[in-house]
């Protein structure tokens, strides 16, 4: 049965105006933060903001699985925090200055949107949305007020991506027309999921705006891959790269993408784990594929110009240039010497202070979703499908 994306009653939330912060923060103040969705994502971004140096506090920690809660409140920064099943506690909490929010993808736009309109700044996991209809209302949500909205995009923080891009908007590449993303994984490693005590879990308060259906232990933890709370490989993984392509080629919306996928290794998910993907951009073409039973090479970008082609990864980046002996190549190599990810919430925390743009607004980051998007509705549609869709925006 072919899945097509489905309006969810809580788009109305978008509707709420966000109340601007009235809190001025001195140089050593601490932030108060609020967690949202505490798994595997939010350990990884709590590690990175523990990293940053600035001041701060988790007053309140709110996740559907009781253990989940209780691991962050291990934290020296969670001294003291109260915890919480239901989101909307962390959200009417008016003493907490800032949300971070790394649920399924399911509950991005709902949560998202229920911070904003009550005055926090947030910290938000791509893809920010789950369905093309969700776009408006986030943006809606952040555009009609005046809080900081930090999309997870890393990247954009990320020093030797900022460098690329700088590169590529210089000219160094000299006119590029194909743009190559890549992601290999493989999931065979770490199949097997780790037991959850369904006791300790609310099943029905996970599910959300989905249907109605069984506890699957399958399903909670590779919720990715499942249409009814993630969009597999095209708004998890290509998300990161074709957000980068869309801030360094300055173009950020796709008008025609054509997809080869099937499910050759897990034929219990609903997405796809083997990808092949094309997108039509003014003037250039980019290019995906991946599959999750391979790790070989990992992830990456390639741009490829009539002068030079830079490689990017998150290990560095390399420049070849066109014409030059194979003992001159490469011209330039730049190896990461910190993870993006410390940056990015380093940028966020100066955000909520200084009350500037963040590095990966609310736009580029529903741009990336929707490129996604686009990528699955072709899936859906046999291989290809045109954007805008006809009556659509």
């Amino acid at each position: 049965m072919t899945y097509m994306p489905n309006r969810r009653s809580f788009l109305v939330a978008g509707g709420l105006t966000a109340l601007a912060s009235t809190r001025a923060f001195g140089a050593n103040e601490r932030l108060r933060i609020g967690v949202i969705g505490a798994g595997t994502r939010m350990r990884s971004l709590l590690n990175s903001a523990e990293s940053t140096g600035v001041p701060f506090e988790i007053v309140s920690v709110s996740d559907v699985y009781g253990p989940r809660r209780e691991q962050v409140k291990t934290r020296a920064s969670a001294v003291g925090a109260t915890t919480c099943m239901d989101f909307r506690e962390v959200v009417d909490d008016k003493t907490i200055d800032a949300v971070m929010i790394a649920t399924p993808d399911h509950w991005h736009v709902r949560v998202a949107t229920a911070a904003l309109a009550a005055g926090k700044d947030v910290y938000l996991e791509k893809p920010v949305t789950h369905t093309p209809d969700e776009a408006a209302v986030l943006l809606k949500a952040v555009r009609s007020g005046k809080q900081i909205l930090q999309c997870g995009m890393q990247q954009r923080s990320w020093s030797h991506f900022r460098n690329a891009v700088d590169l590529i908007q210089g000219g160094s590449l000299g006119r590029v027309t194909q743009v190559r993303t890549y992601w290999w994984q493989n999931y065979n490693l770490s199949w097997v999921p780790k037991p959850v005590d369904a006791a300790q879990l609310d099943w029905k308060q996970w599910l959300g705006g989905a249907a109605d259906e069984p506890f699957s232990l399958e399903k909670y933890s590779h919720w990715r891959w499942y249409w009814s709370f993630g969009g597999g490989a095209m708004t998890d993984l290509f998300a990161h790269w074709i957000d980068v392509v869309h801030w360094a080629m300055k173009a950020d919306q796709p008008s025609m993408a054509m997809v080869l996928g099937d499910r050759y290794m897990f034929t219990e998910w609903d997405c796809p784990d083997t990808i092949q993907a094309a997108f039509r951009y003014p003037g250039f073409d980019v290019v995906y594929e991946g599959m999750m039973s391979s790790s070989i090479d990992d992830g990456g970008l390639e741009f490829r110009g009539t002068e030079g082609t830079l490689k990017l990864t998150r290990s560095g980046m390399t420049v070849w240039r066109e014409g030059l002996k194979a003992e001159k190549n490469p011209v330039l190599t730049e190896t990461s010497f910190e993870d993006g990810t410390n940056t990015h919430m380093r940028n966020f925390f100066d955000c909520v202070k200084t009350r500037k743009e963040p590095n990966a607004p609310v736009e580029a980051g529903i741009a990336a979703a929707n490129a996604g998007h686009i990528g699955n509705l072709a899936y859906h549609r046999g291989g290809q499908t045109v954007w805008p869709v006809k009556g659509k925006g």
